[in-house]
């Protein structure tokens, strides 16, 4: 049994019918796990209400106050724009800060089966620097999951790979400077948001940034995943991987130039088996229905295996 993490609350985020990051990203996915030949092994959960934890404490180590006032007085008026691309809708905050409680519930499941989970949640977050959100992002997920999982017992290191197709400058801005989390990023470049760089070592060694030419294809991507981003994440030996898992590097997806295939997702999720089998995936990007949700059911049936 794989545990994914999901309400249809997430689908409250509203961004408007013409906005690539729209509700209809989950409910492709949901419609193609129910589907799938494994679906009897997915334990569908339902993420905790946000008033069971602490959350305000938890998302306070990754955003400062006046991010998450600005981004709840704007849900309280109506809804905004945070930046040209990132809509609060009147539900935004509350989704917002119930998609926080879902990446933190993954964490709770991975380190207490030591087996993989999957968070269907959106809004995104890695592009959510600590007193900012952009590129259709809110909050910093991975990092508040990151910061959470530090405080749990023998936790010692956290590893954070983000295979989405932009380069998570929210997430790592956010963890660069802390030495028990390592985050490595394959994304194209040039690209939005323009960061990422491959110089870019954090301030404990612990950032890997590898940019990837517009076009790059499954034989591009994995030798570097085989000679950069395995070396570098087994070296760290996190006590709990989390992937920012994005979609849009797909050939089909509209917001990109990279030429993936879903099956290779499949394969990626191989590569961080080999690791460690405690992951938490979160979805982050991903914007062709087909291809997004096709790649959601490759990670989830390797994770299976």
């Amino acid at each position: 049994m794989l545990p994914v993490i999901y309400s249809d609350e997430f689908l409250d985020h509203e961004t408007g019918s013409f906005h690539p990051e729209k509700p209809e990203r989950l409910t492709a996915i949901t419609t193609a796990l129910k589907q799938a030949a494994f679906a009897e092994q997915i334990e569908w959960r339902s993420p905790s209400s946000p008033e069971t934890r602490p959350l305000m404490s938890f998302l306070q180590q990754a955003h400062t106050q006046r991010h998450i006032n600005k981004i709840r007085e704007i849900a309280l008026a109506g809804g905004g724009y945070l930046d040209g691309d990132t809509p609060v809708s009147p539900r935004s905050y509350d989704v917002a800060l119930l998609a926080v409680s879902a990446w933190l519930d993954g964490v709770d499941i991975v380190l207490e089966t030591g087996k993989p989970a999957f968070v269907l949640a959106r809004p995104p977050g890695h592009h959510a620097v600590s007193d900012e959100g952009m590129g259709f992002c809110l909050f910093s997920n991975a990092a508040v999951a990151a910061f959470y999982a530090l405080q749990k017992p023998g936790i010692n290191r956290v590893a954070i790979l983000d295979w989405d197709v932009h380069h998570g400058n929210g997430t790592q801005a956010i963890v660069e400077e802390h030495p028990q989390v390592a985050y490595c990023s394959l994304h194209q470049y040039p690209c939005y948001p323009g960061t990422g760089r491959g110089i870019e070592k954090g301030f404990h060694d612990n950032v890997l940034n590898l940019p990837m030419p517009p076009g790059s294809n499954m034989q591009v991507y994995q030798p570097v995943f085989e000679k950069k981003v395995i070396p570098f994440l087994s070296q760290f030996q996190p006590d709990l991987l989390i992937v920012s898992a994005g979609y849009d590097a797909n050939a089909d997806d509209p917001l990109a130039s990279i030429d993936l295939q879903p099956k290779d997702y499949g394969i990626f999720t191989d590569y961080c088996l080999g690791i460690t089998r405690k992951i938490l995936f979160g979805l982050e990007g991903g914007y062709d229905f087909e291809s997004l949700s096709k790649s959601v059911v490759e990670t989830i049936e390797h994770c299976l295996v």
